[in-house]
C-alpha cells in the first residue's frame, strides 16, 4: 500500500515538475519583457531583474495600428484556413476509412508518400504565383496550408476506422440514409474529439505561419502578426515605417532596450494560443489516444 502510494506521488511529482519546466521559457520571456534596460545591461538575462519597466509594452501600444491590423489578418486567415482544412481533411479521411472504397490502399499510400517527399520549393512557388495567382492576397496565407500535412488525414482516418463501428453506418444505410446524411448526421457528431485535435494542429499551423507571408506578401497592410514579429525581431525600426508620429516614437525607441521589445512582441503573439489551448485540451487528449489505437 505504501509502495503504491509512493509510486503515485512520485509519478505526479515528476509530471508537475515537467509541466513547470515547460512553462519556464514563457515565464522567462515575460520577465525579460518587463525588465529595465539598466538591469539587462548590468546583469544580462535573469529571472530576478533588479529593475521592472513596462516601457516595451508602452512602446508597442503607443501606435497599436500595425499590430492590430496584423492581428486581424492572422485571425481571419486562421479561422478561414482551419475551416477549409477541416472540411478537406474530413472529406478525404472518411472515404479512406471505408473498406468498400476502390483503390483505397493506393490512395492512402500516395498520401503517406507526400509526408516523405515533396515537389520542391520552385514548383511549389510557381504554382501559387503563376498558375494560381495568389501573390499579395490573403488567400496566399490560406490555400497553401489548407491541407497542412498528410499526418492529419491519416490520423483522422484511423479515428474513423477504430472509433466508429461499421454497424452504425450500415444501420443508417438500411434505414435509407444517404452517404451525405450519414456523414453529416452521424460521423461528424461522433468525431468531435478528432476534429478538435486536427483543428488545434491547424490553428497552431496557421497562427504561427510567417513563411508564406514572407514568400507571397509584399504589401505591409497584409502582414500577419508572426511575420510582423519576425521582421521586428531583426529590425525594431520596422514598426515606425508607417507611423505618423515617428519622431516622438523614435525618441522613445532611443532610450528603450531592444530585447524587451522583442520579448514583448513574442508575448503578444503567443498569448491568444496560451489562453485557447485549455479549451481544446480535453478533446485533444481524447482524439490522440483514440485515433492512435492502431493504424
Amino acid at each position: 500500500m505504501k509502495q503504491s502510494r509512493l509510486y503515485t506521488v512520485s509519478i505526479h511529482s515528476f509530471f508537475w515538475l515537467f509541466t513547470l519546466a515547460s512553462l519556464l521559457p514563457f515565464l522567462f520571456i515575460f520577465i525579460i519583457s518587463i525588465s529595465s534596460e539598466s538591469s539587462i545591461n548590468a546583469k544580462g538575462y535573469s529571472f530576478f531583474p533588479s529593475g521592472i519597466s513596462f516601457a516595451a509594452y508602452k512602446f508597442l501600444f503607443y501606435d497599436f495600428t500595425e499590430i492590430l491590423k496584423a492581428y486581424g489578418v492572422t485571425i481571419f486567415c486562421t479561422i478561414l484556413g482551419v475551416i477549409l482544412c477541416l472540411f478537406i481533411t474530413t472529406l478525404l479521411a472518411y472515404p479512406l476509412s471505408r473498406m468498400e472504397l476502390p483503390f483505397r490502399s493506393s490512395i492512402s499510400f500516395y498520401i503517406f508518400f507526400t509526408m516523405l517527399f515533396s515537389g520542391g520549393m520552385v514548383p511549389w512557388y510557381l504554382t501559387f504565383t503563376n498558375i494560381i495567382p495568389l501573390k499579395n492576397t490573403l488567400l496566399a496565407m490560406v490555400i497553401p496550408g489548407m491541407l497542412l500535412s498528410a499526418f492529419n488525414v491519416l490520423l483522422m482516418r484511423s479515428f474513423f476506422m477504430n472509433s466508429i463501428p461499421d454497424s452504425v453506418v450500415e444501420s443508417a444505410a438500411i434505414d435509407g440514409a444517404t452517404e451525405f446524411k450519414i456523414f453529416y448526421k452521424i460521423i461528424i457528431p461522433l468525431s468531435l474529439p478528432i476534429i478538435a485535435t486536427i483543428g488545434l494542429f491547424s490553428t497552431l499551423g496557421f497562427w504561427n505561419d510567417w513563411y508564406n507571408c514572407m514568400l507571397f506578401i509584399d504589401n505591409p497592410d497584409l502582414y500577419n502578426i508572426q511575420y510582423l514579429m519576425t521582421k521586428s525581431l531583426t529590425n525594431i525600426q520596422f514598426l515606425l515605417m508607417k507611423s505618423n508620429q515617428s519622431n516622438q516614437v523614435g525618441d522613445i525607441l532611443a532610450t528603450m532596450p531592444t530585447e524587451t521589445v522583442r520579448m514583448a512582441l513574442a508575448i503578444i503573439g503567443l498569448a491568444p494560443l496560451l489562453f485557447a489551448y485549455p479549451f481544446f485540451q480535453k478533446y485533444y487528449i481524447s482524439g490522440i489516444t483514440t485515433g492512435a489505437v492502431k493504424g
